[in-house]
């Protein structure tokens, strides 16, 4: 199967003209750069809510989906004809990414901020400490900047 779909991947980018592939390879960016808040909001704090960020990251999705379809190419005129489209309410050219992400955050904040007032469960979190390959009591982990000082003199290289 994995043979069959690297073929059809390698047909579509031979079969695709050059200048479309670029800009698709542009729309992944703008794609993937709206995963950003939610795995580093998901990792470094939990203020936001889950469902805040997924509402965040399908608006900037979309918006920057439609966004890329709208630029035309001057040549071709054909859609998904660049990465720079106007700042929405705004004349600003900007990459098609950074408004959608302005967009993703936007959204990402302002539903929080509803469902935290409106007292919108967040979920439960299923980890378990089990989950985890090192816990406090490891000797190897250093737990606390006490710790740290107390090991400092000791052969912490190991």
């Amino acid at each position: 199967m994995s043979l069959i779909v690297k073929l059809g991947a390698l047909l579509f980018v031979i079969a695709m003209d050059q200048s479309a592939a670029i800009n698709m390879q542009l729309l992944g960016g703008v794609w993937i750069l709206q995963t950003f808040p939610a795995i580093v909001a998901g990792l470094y704090t939990r203020w936001f809510h889950r469902w805040a960020l997924f509402a965040g990251w399908a608006a900037g999705i979309i918006y920057g989906t439609i966004a890329a379809y709208g630029v035309e190419n001057p040549v071709t005129h054909a859609h998904f004809g660049g990465s720079i489209a106007a700042f929405p309410f705004t004349g600003i050219p900007v990459y098609i990414a950074i408004s959608a992400f302005a967009v993703n955050a936007v959204i990402s904040v302002l539903l929080t901020l509803g469902f935290r007032a409106f007292k919108v469960r967040d979920g439960v979190d299923a980890t378990a400490a089990s989950d985890y390959g090192a816990d406090e009591h490891d000797p190897v982990v250093l737990t606390t900047p006490q710790a740290a000082v107390e090991g400092a003199g000791a052969d912490v290289t190991r």
